[in-house]
């Protein structure tokens, strides 16, 4: 059983579901990392070491009504960014061979897969997206942002693929990369 509040090799904070509600200086910061404002954000579920968000939890449902089965969003610019690049190289073919060679990292993949949908269930049953999770689980490894979103959300050990994704990753929860460190604690040098 994952603790409310966690600390992980992983060095940022994870908070498991049922989330704090979010304060609006971390909407602030999710808004600018994002370039738009934020929408459906339930709660904060991963966070840089200076405080900021890195991953959200987002509503099943947004408030215009869309379905959103992305329950965590990778949201930090820097680790989304160091995605993008492991898409580009081809890491995700080498991940699915993992998946597709081992049966305890297939069988880790459903649980991580049960889990996800499992949190997201506390925020409301979703017709739409029944079953569906994110970055192709519980079969493929379609979006390395999901998984990488997911394994800093659910700490170490719970999602095989996204932690492989991480630790192929340029970037590390172990530093701050953030424009503005610390602004959603109201730590910012402003």
């Amino acid at each position: 059983m994952r603790s409310h509040t966690a600390t992980l090799p992983y060095p940022g904070e994870v908070t498991t579901p049922p989330f704090p509600t979010p304060t609006a200086a971390e909407i602030d910061v999710v808004s600018s990392q994002l370039g738009r404002a934020a929408r459906g954000v339930i709660g904060i579920a991963a966070r840089c070491v200076c405080g900021n968000p890195t991953v959200v939890a987002t509503a099943p449902r947004l408030d215009d009504g869309t379905p959103f089965p992305t329950f965590y969003y990778l949201t930090h610019p820097a680790a989304t960014a160091a995605m993008s690049t492991l898409e580009a190289t081809q890491v995700m073919p080498e991940l699915a061979g993992m998946l597709e060679e081992d049966a305890d990292i297939a069988a880790a993949y459903r649980r991580a897969h049960e889990a996800y949908l499992a949190d997201r269930a506390q925020y409301g049953d979703v017709p739409e997206i029944d079953g569906i999770s994110a970055g192709g689980m519980p079969t493929r490894v379609k979006c390395l942002h999901a998984l990488a979103g997911h394994a800093l959300a659910a700490g170490p050990g719970v999602n095989p693929m996204g932690d492989a994704a991480l630790q192929r990753s340029s970037w590390s929860p172990e530093r701050c990369a953030c424009v503005d460190p610390g602004a959603a604690r109201g730590d910012s040098g402003e």
